[in-house]
């Protein structure tokens, strides 16, 4: 029996490609788009049995934020993402954002099928190596050297410290922008190159790195109280 699948990707032409395969392999694909604002809007109207989301970059912050929406609306909807060769924190975030499954794009036509399969029964789908992979990352770590701290302190420009502090200190995008006198936007901006630098995905994660890592103490910057120009 064939799944009531939708498939929405970045890359257009991935996209119907893939949906035509669907529908020659007899599966009920109800649209191909490219994700945009009204990605999830859409997938919540056309309430499919699976989506498969694509993207390019399953470690970008917020990457996922229209699968916590989809299963916040709709619940029932499974969603498997499409993505490359992930890391384990790609992968992390995709399940913790609600995903049913990863399959990478290079997967065959059967690997997606199985995957809808699974995802359409309530079951997790994910190739078996990629799952090994992530475990094995996750229970051996690789050490952090002792100036983690200094390290990832070389990443950011001083405007992104000052940033960092106030993001720590629990301010919002608004604070942020009157504290530092810029727009909003310019905050917001400032915002996601430090999570993107950082390798986290939300502002909670920038400021437990930063405490653990002790990465404001070697600014020479309080953890409260925040840099001023």
């Amino acid at each position: 029996m064939g799944v009531r699948v939708m498939v929405v990707d970045e890359h257009r032409l991935l996209a119907e490609a893939l949906a035509s395969a669907l529908k020659l392999r007899g599966h009920r694909v109800l649209a191909a788009a490219a994700p945009a604002a009204g990605a999830a809007e859409l997938v919540i109207s056309r309430a499919p049995e699976v989506c498969l989301l694509g993207t390019a970059t399953p470690a970008e912050p917020g990457v996922f934020e229209p699968i916590v929406r989809i299963k916040r609306e709709r619940p029932q909807i499974a969603v498997v993402v499409l993505g490359p060769v992930p890391s384990p924190r790609g992968i992390a975030a995709a399940f913790a954002a609600g995903a049913s499954g990863y399959v990478r794009h290079d997967e065959r036509i059967e690997g997606v099928e199985r995957a809808l399969a699974k995802a359409r029964a309530g079951e997790v789908a994910i190739a078996p190596q990629l799952l090994q992979g992530a475990f094995a990352e996750l229970l051996n770590p690789a050490a952090q050297p002792d100036d983690e701290g200094s390290r990832l302190l070389r990443l950011l420009t001083p405007r992104e410290v000052e940033v960092l502090v106030r993001v720590a200190e629990g301010e919002d995008t608004r604070l942020i922008a009157a504290g530092m006198a810029i727009a909003p936007s310019t905050a917001r901006t400032h915002v996601q190159r430090v999570l993107m630098k950082l390798g986290v995905g939300s502002r909670l994660e920038a400021a437990a790195l930063a405490a653990r890592t002790g990465l404001l103490d070697r600014a020479g910057l309080p953890p409260s109280g925040g840099a001023r120009p």
